[in-house]
């Protein structure tokens, strides 16, 4: 027959009063590594522990990892100019640091606060990874201005994170308003693809009209209006007599119904300027 003994009081009051001290104890043990961590965590985003040399510098990123808050996993993709380095040091991120208090949408508005970013976007997949789109503004032309080169997009925006000696197939403009207005130019050029060979450099002349300047050294002085076809006439004319390939210092093609040439002295035939003069 099973016989029920009931336990010693004494032993009952002793098991009974082992449980809520251990559960302090655990507690107790939690909430100073949680302080400890939290403590860590701080100087860490105040940039404390990440001066050069410091011993502290990864003790972050491998307490995160613990818990899975580490940035083990970056993926950025839309980069056609810049290395990915840029991107994380904008948004103040280390492969395999912390990601405690990583806040996406202010990395966003960091990203898109960058002169060559035109848009971005971020996002956070728990526990750690990050994925990063964006969209970069495209170079267009390179501005001279005051003697120094800046890199502009379509809008004329400058692009100061791009060397333009980086970019030597860009059209170099140059005078007031040049690099908001290029994108006509541009755009004009498109449609002339030998003259756009042809054409390395361009000034823009009291905000009005356009002076292409040629490997040749030729100049072609362009009207303020109907620039597509003085274009399809110095083209033509081009293709008739190769006149840029000729000692031409000047084509103007400011007065409609004319084509004014001038010749660098002596390099140039009389004959040949005659020709060019009755187009």
């Amino acid at each position: 027959m099973n016989q029920y003994h009931r336990p010693h009081a004494k032993a009952k009051a002793q098991a009974t009063s082992r449980g809520p001290l251990a559960w302090r104890g655990f507690a107790r043990i939690g909430a100073l590594a949680f302080l400890s961590a939290a403590i860590i965590m701080g100087l860490n985003q105040g940039h404390h522990l990440d001066y050069d040399g410091s011993p502290w510098m990864k003790l972050p990123g491998k307490l995160s990892g613990l818990i899975g808050l580490a940035a083990d996993d970056v993926r950025i993709a839309g980069l056609s100019h810049h290395e990915p380095d840029v991107v994380l040091a904008a948004i103040g991120v280390k492969p395999g640091a912390s990601l405690v208090g990583f806040d996406a949408a202010h990395a966003r508005k960091l990203l898109e606060n960058l002169d060559w970013v035109r848009s971005a976007q971020v996002m956070r997949m728990f526990p750690n990874q990050l994925e990063i789109t964006l969209a970069e503004r495209t170079p267009f032309a390179i501005w001279q201005r005051d003697g120094r080169h800046y890199v502009v997009d379509e809008s004329g925006s400058a692009i100061s994170s791009i060397d333009p000696s980086r970019m030597p197939g860009l059209l170099v403009v140059t005078g007031e308003g040049a690099q908001t207005a290029v994108a006509d130019l541009v755009n004009q050029l498109e449609g002339h693809a030998a003259l756009k060979l042809e054409a390395r450099a361009a000034s823009r002349v009291g905000q009005r009209r356009w002076t292409l300047h040629l490997d040749s050294g030729a100049v072609i002085a362009l009207p303020e209006d109907g620039i597509d076809a003085a274009l399809t006439k110095v083209e033509a004319l081009n293709v008739e007599t190769g006149i840029f390939n000729k000692g031409v210092a000047l084509i103007d093609l400011r007065i409609a119904d004319r084509i004014v040439v001038r010749a660098q002295p002596g390099l140039m035939k009389a004959e040949e300027m005659k020709v060019s003069r009755r187009q």
